[in-house]
């Protein structure tokens, strides 16, 4: 049972996992044995997903789930089979989680009067201060105060 929270748990038979050669150094071995999982699951066919978690990870990870609607993962970090094993669940585990909750709309929220004054200020603070720079005698400050 994979167990992503106290609310949400995939049993392992849904998961399918295959394993191939690594590629990379590993030595003499590196030929022989097929250390690199594969894992693959059908989050629109599984039973044990509630819709909003379904729709929100099959939005969030669209690029990496194929045309049947199937989503890979893999690792070859390890040199063993049940690490890399326990690795693809654990990279699983933090996708589920990462679209468990719903995200927080945002409430749309005005500036202050006294925000909006004390920006205008500072604006015209800056303009002042910029106009000061200018060479003396020329025209550009009328009407600025």
């Amino acid at each position: 049972m994979l167990e992503v929270s106290a609310d949400l748990r995939i049993p392992l038979r849904e998961f399918r996992f295959a394993f191939v050669t690594s590629g990379g150094p590993g030595g003499q071995n590196v030929n022989k044995r097929s250390t690199k999982a594969v894992l693959r699951w059908n989050p629109a066919a599984s039973p044990s997903l509630p819709e909003g978690v379904r729709r929100r990870f099959l939005d969030r990870y669209k690029t990496r789930v194929t045309r049947s609607g199937i989503i890979i993962v893999s690792s070859e970090r390890h040199r063993d089979q049940a690490m890399n094993r326990s690795e693809c669940l654990r990279k699983l585990t933090g996708m589920l989680r990462s679209v468990e909750r719903a995200p927080r709309l945002r409430r749309r929220t005005a500036p202050s009067h006294r925000a909006i004054e004390r920006r205008l200020e500072n604006k015209r603070r800056r303009g002042l201060a910029k106009l000061r720079r200018h060479r003396p005698g020329r025209s550009d400050d009328d009407g600025l105060v």
